[in-house]
């Protein structure tokens, strides 16, 4: 294939990555509203979706260009364009099967690990940008424990707020605060994830000679369809996922599924403005949930399926590098250029 089929397919995959990482993600948007029945499972995957797409209005493109500079791409050297798209197939490689598992792996590290592993194959380690890989490394800590204390915080200062009040009536209440806590941490969701995949067609538009390597514009309508992929990721939801998130961890009620996500939205809203990192949103709302449930009991949080979530943290990017690496030496043998 010439180097300009290469970049149309990369980006065609790229927003199928958008769409998968949509629907493996539905669940952080929609597991505590679902959990705690506030919507049903067709109607909150409406709502997230809704919002996915309004973040486009909302944040800038900090993330993007993030992404697109993980690793040191040459214009001249049009092999990087099947760096960039074998390192795609590491991660959606990687996110179906944890989707398939029901395990909310994390797909923002898919693509880093997918990526990354696909420069080292073409060009060696000095090929990786280690002060953005960096970047990512601290919020793989960073985004479970900020979400974790703020969603006891704000779990515990609800409690004191409305100790007074019958548990119906705060189940009312937060029945319908939960709808915008919701909204507001889907738009985070929307506005780190899709921009991931910006950074992708970027660094292969970049590649192809599309786009300068310094100084570009990042064309509307790659952000147009990156909203819209990962909208409609959202739409078509995934259910596995969600009762793993939003019903195994621990028990939710309203004020409980409020707390999470509110913590969740806080957190993406403060690392996609101030660090412009893409950070887990899985791990984000996984954190705050835990933090949430902590507050009852330590007992109540099924630690053995919080183990299971760990491990497959853990294993995401290396498991996606590999794929990735593989991907390209194989494209290699095969004289892909």
């Amino acid at each position: 294939m010439d180097v300009h089929t290469v970049v149309v397919v990369t980006i065609v995959a790229a927003l199928a990555f958008d769409i998968i990482n949509g629907f493996h993600d539905a669940a952080n948007s929609i597991a505590t509203i679902v959990s705690t029945r506030v919507l049903s499972p067709r109607l909150a995957v409406l709502w997230a979706a809704f919002f996915n797409f309004v973040a486009l209005w909302i944040f800038g493109t900090g993330v993007a260009k993030t992404i697109s500079g993980i690793i040191t791409i040459k214009p001249d050297d049009h092999a990087f364009v099947w760096v960039v798209l074998c390192g795609l197939t590491g991660a959606i490689t990687w996110n179906l099967l944890t989707w398939w598992w029901g395990l909310p792996s994390s797909s923002s590290h898919a693509l880093i690990g997918g990526v990354g592993g696909a420069g080292v194959a073409y060009a060696g380690w000095n090929i990786l940008v280690w002060k953005k890989i960096k970047l990512v490394m601290i919020f793989i800590l960073g985004a479970p424990l900020i979400g974790l204390v703020l969603g006891s915080t704000i779990m515990l200062l609800l409690s004191w707020v409305f100790r007074r009040w019958r548990p119906t009536k705060v189940d009312r209440v937060f029945r319908v605060g939960q709808l915008f806590s919701a909204g507001a941490y889907s738009i985070g969701h929307g506005g780190n994830d899709a921009q991931k995949t910006m950074g992708i067609i970027v660094a292969v538009m970049i590649a192809g000679g599309m786009l300068p390597a310094t100084g570009y514009q990042i064309p509307y309508w790659v952000e147009i369809a990156s909203y819209a992929a990962m909208a409609f990721g959202t739409a078509i939801g995934g259910w596995r996922i969600v009762k793993t998130m939003g019903m195994g961890l621990t028990h939710l009620k309203p004020v409980g599924g409020f707390a999470a996500e509110t913590a969740g939205a806080i957190t993406l809203g403060l690392v996609t403005f101030v660090y412009k990192a893409p950070v887990s949103t899985t791990h984000t709302i996984t954190g705050a949930i835990i933090g949430v449930g902590s507050t009852n009991k330590l007992r109540g949080i099924r630690w053995s399926l919080a183990g299971r979530i760990v491990w497959a943290w853990i294993f995401t990017i290396p498991a996606s590098f590999l794929v990735g690496f593989g991907c390209l030496k194989l494209a290699h043998a095969l004289s892909a250029w």
